[in-house]
């Protein structure tokens, strides 16, 4: 159970080091995407935040002490750079909590590995997000037909 609780730790620095990334993104993004990026980026902090409320409870319930350190906050004006940074940081959330579910198996709880599952769909739902946020997909002409009278 030790190591599922330290790999648990190791998501909760990840997940403090969320609210520290994205709330530096909202608050330093610039320029004509601010209206857009701002408010989505604090929201991502607000979430990473529920997560490590979530996980430093559960990391007391399984009888451990939560972490209070984060890892490095990765940070640009570049809105693309961000971008990218958030998708890399989903990511790494992704392989994360599908570990901590491996390693939930091998105890047999299945609250528990429900209660990951559950979080690490708000994390694959993030890789989505930013994965279409960064495809540069040119737009689409629409195309529209006439519609033809047929008869008098």
């Amino acid at each position: 159970m030790q190591s599922l609780i330290d790999h648990l730790n190791e998501i909760l620095k990840h997940e403090w080091t969320g609210v520290a990334q994205y709330s530096q993104a909202g608050f330093m993004v610039e320029g004509i995407w601010r209206e857009v990026f701002a408010d989505k980026f604090l929201d991502d902090a607000k979430e990473s935040f529920g997560h490590a409320k979530l996980v430093g409870n559960k990391i007391v319930a399984l009888g451990g002490v939560p972490v209070t350190m984060r890892n490095e906050v990765k940070q640009s004006r570049d809105l693309r750079e961000v971008l990218e940074f958030s998708l890399a940081f989903e990511a790494k959330a992704v392989e994360m909590y599908g570990k901590a579910i491996d390693m939930a198996e091998e105890t047999g709880d299945r609250a528990l590995i429900i209660f990951l599952e559950d979080i690490l769909k708000d994390e694959q739902e993030g890789v989505d997000e930013y994965t279409k946020l960064l495809r540069d997909t040119p737009a689409q002409a629409i195309q529209t037909t006439s519609a033809k009278r047929v008869g008098g």
